[in-house]
């Protein structure tokens, strides 16, 4: 098994000068696979504005960054890849929009059916959550999609060959068992821009519990 890595997440809303210098002291912490820039309620141009400055940020530390929600900004600011939720429309038009190289992720909640989908549609990752409660998602949503057990990631490594990323009310305390579990990426919000001793070391108390827990899985 791949050795499980860290997927840190954009905050729905950031103040972009600030949020440049968190996410910059976030890769001094440590081990970082990717970054998604996940705003809500902003104009495209401010969302274009944000992937400018942050992805450059990204690639200097070897990050993938990934846009959440829109294909076809995704390619206008030339990200590594796109996120789609269940309400972002198919993977097989984004797919059509982005072309092949780029990366497709697919939110799949807490539903086996719509991760096999998603695969079968041409995803690159899955990801399953929220696992916790969290401040990203409202309840409304958790008891639309419902909640997964760890043993969802089990089950998907045993049957698939993409990677999975476990994500929802993730931190370096309650990681290990998603990791044990098989997840590929430790999806991170909250717990890593909300720190109180600052992003570099949450990002460092999760690269510690991420290899704490591989040594027992």
């Amino acid at each position: 098994m791949a050795a499980c890595r860290l997927y840190l997440i954009s905050p729905p809303a950031i103040n972009l000068s600030v949020f440049k210098q968190q996410l910059a002291e976030a890769f001094s912490g440590g081990d970082v696979a990717s970054f998604q820039l996940r705003l809500k309620g902003v104009s495209d141009d401010d969302l274009l504005e944000a992937a400018e400055a942050l992805l450059p940020i990204c690639h200097k530390h070897n990050a993938a960054f990934i846009l959440n929600d829109r294909p076809d900004l995704a390619l206008k600011c030339h990200a590594d890849g796109v996120h789609i939720g269940q309400d972002d429309g198919s993977i097989k038009a984004a797919r059509a929009k982005v072309g092949e190289a780029m990366v497709i992720g697919a939110s799949c909640h807490d539903s086996r059916h719509l991760a096999m989908v998603a695969g079968e549609e041409g995803a690159d990752y899955v990801a399953f959550g929220a696992f916790y409660p969290t401040k990203s998602k409202n309840p409304e949503a958790m008891k639309r999609w419902g909640v997964p057990k760890p043993e969802i990631l089990t089950w998907w490594q045993e049957n698939t060959v993409l990677p999975c990323v476990a994500i929802g009310g993730i931190t370096p305390a309650n990681c290990a068992p998603l990791v044990r579990a098989g997840a590929d990426f430790i999806a991170a919000i909250t717990a890593v821009w909300e720190h109180p001793q600052g992003s570099a070391k949450a990002v460092e108390n999760f690269n510690k519990a991420i290899k704490d827990a591989s040594k027992t899985s």
